[in-house]
């Protein structure tokens, strides 16, 4: 990460590491008001010798800093001193005049001191926002580190599973520990991907896009296609990503395994909107084999549909599975973060019918 450029009144006082040209800009600012002075001495209000001249003090101690303004500021006062108090073109003393010069290098002294001070505490502001743009950019390297870390021990985990594989004999074990390995790589790869230091929001069609090509890809069915439609305005929390997506990634990895085992080809669409009651609906479709007569979600024994079901309790929401004219649905009903919560802090309660024949947990 760059640093951040600065702008002009950031940069101020200029030419800090060379001082000669601040004290340079004084003198030509002090001349050039004395010569502006003298033009305009006839428009002059008798008995204000000093008006003119305080715009360079100011200038000069804006641009070029403490020093060179106190410079304009004597020179300022040497030139009114001279020129405009009578008799001019002389130091001699003269009534009134002290006053009025005490009175000019009051006004001076306040100009520069404030012109001061506040360039100092923006020098100040700026070296807190570097500190903190460092600050940020090591927090960036260890949440990184720690992301991946994660993943690369959830893989490891998954990696040890795979060969203690080798040692059952059992082909039911043998399918759970696969099974573990598999959802345990899911999940390292999920932590990696929905976890961003900077805060940014998480694309959700292109998260279930890439995850739903990810499944296909490994369970070695190039021709299902897969359709993502999400609803970009609807918000999905950091916590709630996860499990959400691991609902997802367990709905399509039944649909893949069961519902199109025997197919080369077929759809599966996932879809992200809200339903009709204002809660989030999320969809799983496939056009495989559809779902068994008798298929009960409460007795069914699928390790990954109970999953499923206790991730989306675990969100306040519900788990459906049903037939939809010749496609088996996958629904995710969950409640809407960004809806009015009702007057006791809840939510509404979700419709309990689902789309077509479902089975509600």
């Amino acid at each position: 990460m760059n640093s951040p450029r600065l702008t002009l009144l950031e940069r101020l006082p200029l030419a800090r590491d060379r001082s000669w040209i601040g004290y340079m800009a004084a003198l030509l600012l002090s001349t050039c008001a004395l010569a502006l002075r003298i033009a305009a001495d006839k428009a002059m209000p008798v008995g204000y010798p000093y008006i003119g001249f305080f715009p360079a003090v100011i200038v000069t101690t804006f641009l070029f800093g403490r020093g060179p303004g106190i410079l304009a500021g004597v020179l300022c006062g040497i030139f009114a001193w001279y020129f405009f108090i009578p008799p001019v073109h002389s130091f001699a003393p003269k009534p009134g005049a002290l006053l009025s010069f005490g009175f000019y290098a009051l006004v001076v002294t306040i100009d520069i001191a404030l012109v001061h001070w506040m360039q100092r505490a923006n020098r100040g502001l700026i070296s807190e926002r570097e500190r903190n743009r460092q600050l940020l950019v090591q927090r960036e390297l260890l949440f990184r580190e720690l992301q991946h870390r994660v993943s690369n021990n959830l893989q490891v985990v998954a990696a040890l599973l795979a060969l203690q594989k080798h040692d059952v004999t059992d082909e039911r074990a043998r399918a759970v520990l696969d099974e573990a390995a598999r959802r345990l790589m899911l999940i390292g790869k999920l932590h990696r991907q929905l976890h961003d230091p900077s805060g940014a929001r998480l694309s959700m069609a292109a998260f279930f896009s890439q995850l739903g090509a990810d499944l296909i890809d490994v369970n070695g069915k190039p021709g299902i296609g897969c359709h993502v439609s999400v609803d970009e305005e609807i918000a999905i929390s950091p916590d709630a990503a996860i499990p959400l997506a691991l609902i997802v990634a367990e709905a399509v990895a039944n649909a893949l395994e069961h519902g199109l085992c025997d197919r080369a080809e077929g759809r599966i669409a996932i879809q992200l909107a809200r339903g009709n009651e204002g809660e989030v609906e999320l969809r799983v479709e496939d056009d495989g084999c559809g779902l068994p007569d008798d298929f009960d979600l409460g007795r069914s024994q699928n390790l990954g549909l109970r999953i499923a079901s206790t991730f989306a309790r675990q969100l306040g929401g519900r788990f459906e599975i049903g037939r939809v004219a010749d496609r088996t649905v996958v629904r995710i009903l969950l409640p809407d973060e960004e809806r009015p919560r009702a007057p006791d802090g809840g939510t509404r309660p979700l419709d309990p019918k689902g789309s077509g024949r479902s089975h509600g947990v």
